[in-house]
């Protein structure tokens, strides 16, 4: 992985978890990859993936199974999408559209573009 300086590890971690269940890599009550694989295959402490596991878990995205390992909730790619909906909303769409309104880019031309 290639991270970013401007959004903590763990958070990377946790996006490319949601990618990897979102492109069905992950399905629904799948065994996840172990911290400690993670940990390796990321060249990241341990304690990181483990901080991006405990917030998922909190997210209600991944069940922990004491001795066996953190596993997929069903719901999971229902959650991840109104996560993912709710934080494009609230972050990314207001300066998408301030960036529309200084350059004059119409509505139009988005949807044009889309197609």
């Amino acid at each position: 992985m290639d991270f970013k300086s401007t959004q903590t590890i763990y958070r990377q971690i946790e996006n490319w978890v949601y990618e990897q269940i979102l492109s069905g890599a992950w399905q629904p009550g799948e065994r996840a990859k172990s911290v400690r694989e993670l940990a390796v295959a990321f060249e990241v402490n341990p304690n990181t993936v483990m901080r991006s596991y405990e917030h998922l878990q909190n997210q209600e995205i991944i069940t922990n199974k004491r001795g066996i390992g953190f596993f997929i909730n069903e719901d999971a790619p229902d959650k991840i999408h109104a996560i993912r909906k709710k934080e494009f909303l609230e972050e990314e769409a207001p300066e998408f559209l301030k960036n529309m309104k200084l350059l004059g880019i119409t509505m139009e031309e988005i949807v044009e573009m889309a197609k």
